[in-house]
């Protein structure tokens, strides 16, 4: 059954199917809403329901309580059951040629660490695409399986990607990647997409907190960043289980020591650095050099042990769900971080093995 969904202090309002979220009816429809994840664990689509009743969406841990009695919901899960008339953090029409699906070309396969291969692809000659420093692509295979991927080199580099891969045991991509993937091959890719992406409003610091390969889309920040050449102070910290996890160390230590508006943390949960623990021989000095004197423990608790007070901080977080869930409710909870000063991407494992990707 289709409702309507009107839009709080906007001129602005579109049929809803109730088998759909409230998220993907405004895509549908041709408006962008800010979301990352879809999975309701990062929180950045929440808004407010004024009028009218849905189904799911109470983000439970990623909303407050006092959020949730106010009519707060997730609208990546949220349902119409009725009629809508919805506040959201905003809202605007949707480019329709700000989304481009391209045939991609694999440029180069690198294997940063044992399970994780950096890939760089490279448009059609004359191609390029326009995006912000942390969004994602759509990577799809043949038989219609989809997975997302951050983009983990900066804007102004934007005639190919590079991806950050991390190799997941009977996963379809990791499969491919492992077995079938080569230089020259083409792929199927269509982006950009989501809403991790700094606010350029504000001058507060930043805290960069990144677990496994979620330092990708943290690199795009930084090196935008640095391209645009602005000074806003950015720390990094960046967790892992084990030294060869950290897997380009030494790049945000290099940054560390070229600009004094950055700083690097990398954070262990698994012990200190053990002798020659690096991606390959070659490497291993510069990385053994990088993660000299790293922290142990989780990376969230770093930046508590670090911050008497988040109060004047913006934090980016990017990583697994349970890093980031841990990071909001300890930053919000006791440093005063204010909920909408966190934003973040989670790294969701594929849960549907048969996903089939529809152009947006």
């Amino acid at each position: 059954m289709a409702h309507t969904i009107q839009i709080a202090d906007h001129d602005i309002a579109f049929a809803a199917d109730e088998n759909r979220s409230v998220l993907d009816n405004a895509l549908a429809a041709g408006y962008d809403i800010p979301y990352s994840c879809r999975s309701g664990i990062c929180g950045s689509c929440r808004g407010k329901v004024i009028a009218g009743e849905v189904r799911g969406g109470s983000g439970v841990g990623v909303l407050g309580d006092e959020e949730r009695r106010e009519g707060h919901v997730l609208l990546c899960q949220a349902q119409a059951c009725s009629d809508l008339t919805l506040a959201v953090r905003d809202i605007e029409k949707r480019n329709p040629d700000a989304t481009k699906s391209i045939k991609a070309k694999v440029h180069k396969l690198t294997r940063a660490a044992p399970d994780v291969t950096i890939v760089n692809l490279r448009f059609p000659a004359g191609t390029k695409v326009r995006f912000k420093a942390g969004q994602y692509l759509h990577a799809r295979l043949e038989d219609g399986t989809v997975r997302h991927y951050s983009m983990a080199n900066p804007p102004q580099q934007n005639d190919g990607v590079e991806l950050h891969i991390r190799h997941v045991a009977g996963g379809r991509f990791t499969a491919h990647l492992a077995g079938e993937m080569q230089v020259g091959h083409l792929l199927d890719v269509t982006l950009p997409f989501g809403d991790f992406t700094v606010r350029d409003a504000t001058d507060k610091p930043m805290i960069l907190l990144a677990s496994g390969t979620g330092f990708a889309p943290v690199k795009s920040i930084v090196e935008d960043a640095i391209k645009r050449k602005t000074t806003r102070p950015m720390t990094l910290y960046w967790g892992a289980r084990k030294a060869a996890d950290v897997y380009l160390a030494d790049l945000p230590a290099k940054w560390a020591q070229k600009y004094p508006w950055f700083s690097f943390v990398p954070v262990l949960s698994e012990g200190a650095v053990p002798s020659g623990d690096a991606a390959d021989g070659e490497t291993a000095g510069d990385a053994a050099s990088a993660l000299a004197g790293c922290r142990t423990g989780f990376v969230h608790q770093a930046v508590l042990d670090d911050h008497a007070s988040l109060a004047g901080h913006e934090v980016y977080a990017c990583g697994s769900p349970a890093m980031i869930q841990a990071a909001r409710q300890a930053f919000v909870d006791e440093r005063g971080l204010p909920r909408d000063a966190f934003f973040c991407d989670a790294f969701v494992p594929a849960v549907m093995p048969d996903e089939v990707f529809t152009p947006a």
